[in-house]
Formats: structure tokens, sequence, C-alpha cells
């Protein structure tokens, strides 16, 4: 006899459910007798601890943060991870009272940035033996987001852009470095844009450039000796010079003896 599909939860009609339409439950897989090791175990490398201070956002004695590779949908999404090779429940007092600690510590510095409303912290801890708590900002004002969905939304909204990523990293890593520890994050570098020649500028001279090549205002600079040799006026029409023997206007074979007058 075949058993009968699981009816779907009540947790599909929730306005935070990201999916929509016809869904159906997976059949449960028979449970293994044992479960293969996480990374961190057994003979499997870990990847945090092999991992350089460079890729972190802000380091300290004991504790490290760490961001994602590339933007995602939500504003913020950070990892706090122990430097020692623990964990959860092996933590010893000092470092499970100093979790309490940047926990909390953390969850303001994200709640500081514009536009985010809450601070989801999860803890989950199936793919590495290694302490690693899971930080993810919900943004202001998008209700549907609220609940236990958001990091599935993470995956589906559209990547916020890396300039505003950078710059909400390198906050994060300043606020948390006003109570100890390094930061790593930089903000993005600001892209000025200047006309490639300021002499050309400055003469009321119009200068066509795509939008593509902007430069900034080092760049530019290096260009104006260019621009000025450019910019060499011209007393020949190219045609006639190209044509030997042909005889000058009058006024412009008058021009030379004007100026050769005696002194």
């Amino acid at each position: 006899m075949q058993d009968t599909p699981p009816s779907v939860p009540d947790f599909t009609q929730w306005p935070s459910f990201p999916f929509e339409g016809d869904l159906r439950v997976k059949q449960l897989d028979e449970p293994v007798p044992v479960e293969p090791p996480r990374r961190g175990e057994g003979h499997r490398e870990c990847t945090a601890c092999n991992a350089p201070d460079e890729a972190y956002i802000w380091v300290g004695e004991r504790w490290r943060v760490r961001a994602m590779d590339r933007p995602t949908g939500l504003p913020m999404v950070l990892i706090l991870e122990s430097r020692s090779h623990l964990d959860l429940g092996d933590l010893p007092n000092l470092l499970a009272a100093e979790l309490g600690v940047m926990t909390v510590r953390l969850e303001r510095a994200i709640r500081s940035l514009d536009g985010v409303a809450r601070v989801h912290v999860n803890r989950w801890g199936d793919g590495s033996a290694h302490l690693h708590m899971w930080f993810l900002a919900r943004p202001y004002g998008r209700l549907q987001l609220r609940g236990t969905f958001l990091s599935l939304w993470d995956s589906i909204l559209p990547p916020i852009s890396e300039a505003q990523w950078r710059e909400n990293l390198a906050m994060v890593a300043a606020w948390l470095a006003e109570f100890g520890g390094r930061p790593l994050a930089e903000p993005p570098r600001i892209q000025w844009q200047a006309p490639s020649s300021l002499a050309a500028q400055s003469a009321g001279e119009a200068v066509e450039e795509p939008e593509e090549e902007t430069a900034s205002v080092i760049e530019a600079a290096d260009e104006i000796p260019e621009a000025e040799v450019a910019e060499a006026p011209a007393t020949e029409d190219p045609a006639k010079a190209s044509t030997p023997g042909e005889p000058e206007e009058p006024e412009e074979a008058e021009e030379p003896r004007r100026t050769q007058a005696p002194t």
C-alpha cells in the first residue's frame, strides 16, 4: 500500500512564504546510520581555520566577522566566527560570555545601517564544525520578509549595488572597531569624473567624451600636455597644403608682409 503524501503545511499560506502555485511535499528519506563529517571534522579541513584575516571585514583577538563574496538581496549578511576551532556547545565560559556580547554588538552595528529594520540571528551548524553565527538584515518596510523565510528571500531578491554593499561593510567594521579589534573593510572608492582636458574647458571649448571613458582628476591632469598639443591652431587648409605650386589667396599672401614691418 502506498504512503499518502503529507498535506501542504499551513505556513505556505503565510504572506512571508516566498513561493506560490501548486506545491508538493517531498518524501522523507530513510535516516542514515552514520552522519557524514562536517567541514572541520574527521579528515575534512576547516575552511574557517585556514582563512587569513584578510578574508574578513573585522578581526579581534578571539572573534572574526566575515561577509559573502558578493552582494546579495539583503542590505547585509554577516557571519560571526570564533578564532578557536570550537562548536557552540564546546565554548568555555569566557568565550560563551563573549559570544553574548559580540552577538549584541554586531546586531546593533548592522541595525545602525540606513534602511535596516531588524536583524535576524541564526545558527545552523550542519555544514561546518567551526562555530559560525549568521546575521541577516531585514529591509525597513518590507513586511513580507518578516519571519523565518528571510534567508530564502536573500537568494530571491535582486542583489543590492556593490557600492552600497561595500559602504555598509565598512560602516559595520568601523562600528565594531570602536570597541576593539581591527577593521579590514574599506569604503568604495569615489569615482570622481572630470573632463579629459582642463585647458579646453577653461577656454570655453566643447569637449565631447563618451560616458564610459570618464577619468579621475589625476588621470585628467596627466592628459593636459596632450590636450595642449592637440589644440595648436592650424593656419593652412590641409587640402591646399597638399597641392604644390598652387597660388595663395591675396589676403593670406599679404599676411607675412604685414608681420615683417620695420621696427
